[in-house]
């Protein structure tokens, strides 16, 4: 391929583990709010830059030369901030710009009773973060349709991987197994989001993309999974109803859904941890539930 410069706006967590897969000769780097995480970034391979919603000197040099923007930082009060402070120079001033890739969330669907939905459903959320995100991609959206540039919204269900799993909360007594009838989750392996983002900025793809899993789960299932891997004693199941818990996490169970991810694989993607069971297994057996490093992510995923 010619050559790729990527620029992340919001080099956290997904961001970290999509430069561990990148191909030797791409190039990349990325923003976060605080120089003492530039030395993170810069052992997975990203160039670090500090965004505090204004663009610097240093940044604008960077975007004049980036081939694909990925964008995952979050909304917030006053709209999107890379919006807010980018617009005018994503419009004009990135001539070599060739495809957006902006991170969003399941949680635009809001709540469908537990039914199965995919790409197509209507988007309900409840108002605010997720209220906020999807005005967000509609914005997006429309900022591409501008440049004429392909801008994929990659719908993201609940992250975990490395240093974050429930191998991890089960060892700092954490973990919990809460209980409530009839309620499922979705899930991504952070690997996945990585491998999405490749898959969809290597062929230039557009629209709306669910990466989520393959098999949404009552949360109190893969608590009890990951302690048989461990060979420890569940933690007691609570019941929802009389469970200490704060007003964001009560609202987090007031939305029941099952998400399909038909359109991402509907154009040849294939994910490689599909369920949470495939994934504790290979985080058990090679160690990398600790998070203590990132070597396991350093293969990079290639899909047609």
């Amino acid at each position: 391929m010619t050559e790729q410069n990527f620029f992340i706006f919001g080099a956290g967590y997904s961001g970290k583990a999509f430069a561990c897969m990148r191909e030797q000769g791409v190039r990349i780097a990325g923003t976060t709010r605080s120089p003492e995480k530039f030395a993170s970034l810069k052992a997975v391979g990203i160039e670090p830059f500090v965004f505090d919603g204004h663009l610097t000197p240093e940044i604008r040099a960077q975007l004049a030369a980036t081939t694909h923007l990925v964008v995952s930082a979050a909304p917030g009060d006053d709209g999107d901030p890379v919006l807010n402070a980018a617009h005018e120079t994503i419009a004009h001033a990135m001539p070599l710009l060739r495809w957006i890739g902006y991170l969003s969330t399941v949680g635009v669907y809001g709540d469908h009773g537990g039914a199965w939905i995919d790409e197509t459903a209507t988007c309900r959320p409840k108002p605010g973060r997720s209220s906020m995100r999807l005005d967000a991609e509609q914005a997006w959206h429309e900022l591409g349709e501008q440049i004429g540039r392909p801008v994929a919204i990659l719908r993201l269900s609940g992250i975990y991987g490395p240093g974050r799993n429930a191998f991890v909360n089960l060892e700092n007594g954490s973990a919990k197994r809460l209980v409530k009838q009839g309620q499922v989750f979705n899930r991504i392996h952070v690997q996945d989001i990585a491998g999405a983002l490749w898959f969809l900025a290597e062929g230039d793809y557009g629209g709306v993309f669910n990466v989520t899993d393959d098999e949404p789960a009552p949360p109190q299932d893969v608590v009890a999974y990951a302690a048989s891997l461990m060979g420890v004693e569940a933690p007691p199941e609570i019941p929802f109803e009389t469970a200490q818990l704060s007003p964001m996490a009560r609202s987090f169970y007031g939305e029941n859904k099952r998400v399909a991810n038909t359109a991402i694989k509907a154009i040849g993607y294939a994910f490689r941890l599909p369920n949470y069971r495939a994934a504790l297994d290979g985080m058990w057996a090679d160690g990398s539930w600790r998070g203590e490093g990132q070597s396991d992510m350093r293969s990079p995923i290639r899909q047609g």
